[in-house]
C-alpha cells in the first residue's frame, strides 16, 4: 500500500476540516495546548512525524476531547506500523466526530492488521461509500476485496472490484484483482453448476466455452452438439456453436455455422449478432441484397453494434455511397476506438475522396491497433489460450 502518500493527505484534511478545540482551562495549560500544537504542525511540514507523535500525544494528554490531537496521532501511529496503539485514538476521533470517513477507513485497516477482520469489516465497509478522495478510497476498496476473498463472499469482492476500475481503469493493482475475483468466482460457479445439474445443457455449454478458450476447436464443438442434443432451445446456444464452425479450420464449417446462426434467430428473432455474421457470409459470397438486408437488420436490432455498422459500410462502398458509409464508420471508431478494420476502411473513403491527409492519419491509427492486436493474440498463443473471433485484415480491401 502507498501508506506514506495516503495517511499525509489524511493528515492535511484534518487540519482543514477540523479546528484546534481549546477548552475553558487555566492560560499556562492553553499556552501548553497551543506550543504542542505550533510544533506538531511545524514537524508535519518538514515531514517529520516522527517528531510530531510525542507533541500530539501531550495535547491528547492535555486536552482529550481534542479531536485534532486525537486524529492526527492515531494517523501518525498507523504510519509508523503500531497499529494497536493507533485504533484507540482513531476510535477516540471517530467517537467525537462520527463523519470523519478517512478516519474510519484507517480504523479498518489498522483493525485487519491486528487480527479484528469482523470490525475491520464494518468499519471498511462503512467508509468506502462515503470517501470522496480517490487514492485512500483505492486502498480501502482493494482491503474490502482481501477481506472479501479470504471469507469467500466473491460476489461482494466482484461489486467492489467492479467500483474500482470505474474508478482507476489503468491501475495494474486493481486490474490484477479484478483478475483473481472474476477467476475465483467462475471456478465456484462452475463447480456449483457441476454440482448442481451434472447432466445439463448448461454443464455442456461451461465445458465447450472452457475447451474453446483452450483452442481445443473439436471437442469444443462437440460439447456444444451435446448441449443442443439436450435443449435445443437454450438462448446463445446455436449462436455460440455456430462461432465456434465459422472457422477456416473446420471442414464444411462455413455451411453449417449459416445454418446455426439462422437457427438461432429462429430461437430469438432479435439476436443481432447472428444478422450481422449472416451478413459477413452473405458479403463473402458476393449477396450484396442479402449482406445489405442482414447488416440493416442487424442495426434496427442494435444501432451501436460496431461490427454492423463496419459491416453494413463495406457494402455501402461497393455501391458508392462513401459518405453513408463514413457515417457508419466513424460511429464505428466511436464505439470501439481500436477497430484496426473500421480505421482501415476510414483511410480508403478519404483517400477516394481526396484528402490525403485524413487518409494518412487513418492510416496510422489502422497500424497501431492491428500491431496491438497482434501482439495480444501472441500472447494469447504463449497462455495457449484461444483470443476468440479475430477482426479480420481488410488490406486487401479496395472499396
Amino acid at each position: 500500500m502507498k501508506t506514506r502518500e495516503v495517511l499525509l493527505s489524511v493528515i492535511a484534511g484534518l487540519f482543514l476540516d477540523v479546528a484546534p478545540c481549546f477548552s475553558q482551562s487555566a492560560p499556562s495549560t492553553q499556552q501548553q495546548i497551543a506550543a504542542h500544537s505550533l510544533k506538531a504542525q511545524e514537524y508535519l511540514k518538514e515531514n517529520k512525524p516522527e517528531l510530531a507523535v510525542p507533541e500530539f500525544k501531550a495535547l491528547v494528554a492535555l486536552e482529550p476531547n481534542n479531536v485534532d490531537a486525537r486524529g492526527n496521532l492515531g494517523v501518525l501511529l498507523f504510519f509508523q506500523g503500531a497499529y494497536a496503539d493507533a485504533i484507540p485514538q482513531l476510535r477516540a476521533a471517530l467517537k467525537l466526530q462520527p463523519a470523519l470517513w478517512k478516519i474510519q477507513a484507517l480504523l479498518g485497516m489498522a483493525e485487519k492488521r491486528t487480527g479484528d477482520v469482523a470490525s475491520a469489516l464494518g468499519d471498511l465497509e462503512k467508509a468506502f461509500p462515503k470517501l470522496t478522495e480517490q487514492k485512500i478510497r483505492i486502498e480501502t476498496g482493494m482491503e474490502l476485496i482481501e477481506i472479501y476473498s479470504k471469507s469467500g463472499d466473491l460476489e461482494k469482492a466482484a461489486v467492489t472490484v467492479g467500483v474500482l476500475r470505474e474508478l482507476e481503469p489503468t491501475n495494474v493493482e486493481v486490474i490484477y484483482a479484478a483478475y483473481r475475483v472474476y477467476s475465483d468466482l467462475a471456478d465456484e460457479t462452475k463447480l456449483s453448476l457441476s454440482v448442481v445439474g451434472p447432466k445439463s445443457a448448461q454443464v455442456h455449454q461451461m465445458m465447450a466455452h472452457e475447451l474453446a478458450r483452450e483452442g481445443k476447436t473439436d471437442e469444443a464443438i462437440a460439447n456444444y452438439r451435446a448441449a443442443l442434443a439436450i435443449n435445443p432451445a437454450l438462448p446463445g446456444l446455436h449462436f455460440e456453436l455456430a462461432e465456434m464452425l465459422n472457422n477456416p479450420a473446420v471442414k464444411d464449417g462455413a455451411e453449417e455455422a449459416e445454418r446455426e446462426y439462422k437457427a438461432a434467430l429462429e430461437v430469438n428473432p432479435l439476436d443481432e449478432k447472428s444478422e450481422c455474421r449472416l451478413g459477413d457470409i452473405a458479403a463473402l459470397r458476393g449477396d450484396q441484397k442479402e449482406a445489405f438486408e442482414r447488416y440493416s437488420r442487424a442495426l434496427q436490432l442494435q444501432p451501436d453494434d460496431a461490427d454492423a455498422n463496419i459491416g453494413l459500410a463495406k457494402v455501402l462502398m461497393s455501391m458508392n455511397q462513401p459518405e453513408k458509409a463514413e457515417a457508419l464508420l466513424k460511429h464505428a471508431i466511436a464505439l470501439d476506438p481500436t477497430s484496426a478494420q473500421a480505421h482501415f476502411r476510414l483511410s480508403t473513403i478519404y483517400r477516394q475522396t481526396g484528402r490525403p491527409e485524413d487518409a494518412k492519419q487513418e492510416l496510422a491509427e489502422y497500424q497501431k491497433y492491428k500491431d496491438m492486436k497482434e501482439k495480444l493474440r501472441e500472447m494469447y498463443r504463449a497462455m495457449r489460450l484461444d483470443p476468440g473471433k479475430q477482426e479480420p485484415d481488410d488490406t486487401d480491401a479496395h472499396n
